[in-house]
């Protein structure tokens, strides 16, 4: 989009100082984004981003759970006296005509406005240190959100529900739209999916027979959606059009799936798949140092079904795709979609293999932060 164009809508939002540069920032696969600099000394620059309205159906329930998390979090900040707050929190700007609307619509698209975080950066690399820093500040994200006084929307409904991805890949299998459900190698990896069905819908049981809460959750807990200061320092969650309510294997599970396999989810040689189990350990370190003060034993106890849950649910996804006729990920080859969701079929059985050492470390965990 043209410049002019861009500070047109920049100027509908409620902000102070002149925008002088519009230009694109970063490289994000679901929304646009630009960075807006300000002319004058002492204002703040802002990233204006197009919302995606495909992949987020409903902008204006993203935009209410943005301001109640948002608004949330800074009164907590706030009640602690934490310093360089603008840094800790995400501030997102009103229109000019409108102080209740956090977004406008131009020529059918979505806009909104938030203030850029200075002196900040994002990690990409996926070690033990950045691990438990992700650990320890989702847990907090959430630990912060568990008394939210408001119940938020489903922004994507049905997005981790096991229950849901099942029945998804059976109607792919009954239209078998692409001939492909007759592969030995698709047989295969049904077995597989089919032996474990039940055991992996766990969550929605527990979740109807009143057992298993559903908390506030960020649902796409990636090590580059935080943001730290230039010494290091962890400032602030980022990316929030994903939270909403769900259960807390959701945050924990995904993590894992991505962060924890030695190959990326498309790695086509099967030996070299597993689950690392030191991102594993630093990962739970950080996550129950900040969230056990809220987490409920079931959820304690069922962490590493969460680290189970995860690569299933994606295999899942990935095969119903592939049966499909490779309509939803973007595929480089006929076999992309198989080879993920054998992938992910392979981390699942690391994983599993794992069960024991998972349940023992945190059962060491828990034993060390109750001692304190």
């Amino acid at each position: 989009m043209e410049p002019g164009k861009l500070l047109e809508i920049v100027s509908l939002f409620d902000i102070t100082g002149t925008v002088c540069d519009i230009k694109p920032l970063g490289e994000g696969l679901i929304n646009d984004t630009y960075k807006a600099t300000t002319a004058e000394a002492g204002e703040p620059d802002y990233v204006l981003q197009c919302v995606n309205n495909n992949v987020f159906p409903d902008v204006d329930m993203v935009m209410r759970n943005i301001r109640a998390v948002t608004c949330h979090i800074r009164g907590k900040l706030e009640a602690k006296g934490e310093p360089d707050i603008e840094r800790k929190v995400l501030r997102f700007i009103p229109l000019k005509d409108n102080p209740e609307k956090l977004h406008t619509i131009v020529d059918g698209k979505y806009w909104r406005l938030m203030v850029f975080v200075p002196n900040a950066i994002t990690k990409q690399a996926v070690n033990p240190e950045s691990s438990r820093a992700a650990g320890r500040a989702f847990g907090n994200f959430e630990a912060m959100l568990a008394d939210i006084p408001i119940e938020l929307g489903e922004t994507i409904k049905d997005f981790h529900n096991m229950e849901f991805r099942l029945r998804q890949l059976h109607e792919a299998m009954e239209i078998d739209a692409m001939g492909r459900l007759k592969e030995p190698q698709v047989q295969q990896i049904l077995r597989e999916i089919e032996s474990r069905a039940y055991d992996m819908c766990k969550a929605e049981r527990m979740g109807r027979e009143g057992i298993l809460p559903k908390r506030v959750c960020h649902c796409d807990t990636k090590v580059n959606n935080m943001m730290f200061d230039d010494k290091d320092n962890f400032l602030c969650v980022i990316d929030l059009d994903t939270v909403m309510p769900n259960y807390i294997f959701s945050d924990y599970g995904d993590f894992l799936r991505t962060g924890a396999n030695f190959v990326e989810e498309d790695f086509p040689q099967m030996k070299s798949v597993g689950f690392n189990m030191d991102i594993f350990r630093a990962f739970t370190d950080g996550y129950l140092e900040s969230a056990s003060s809220f987490l409920l034993p079931v959820e304690i106890e069922h962490l590493p079904y969460a680290a189970a849950l995860f690569p299933y649910m994606q295999c899942v996804r990935f095969l119903w795709d592939y049966l499909s006729g490779d309509k939803y990920w973007k595929s480089q080859y006929p076999q992309h979609n198989y080879i993920r969701a054998n992938n992910q079929l392979h981390l699942l059985f690391s994983v599993e293999s794992h069960y024991d050492e998972m349940k023992a470390f945190i059962d060491k965990c828990m034993e060390r932060i109750k001692s304190k």
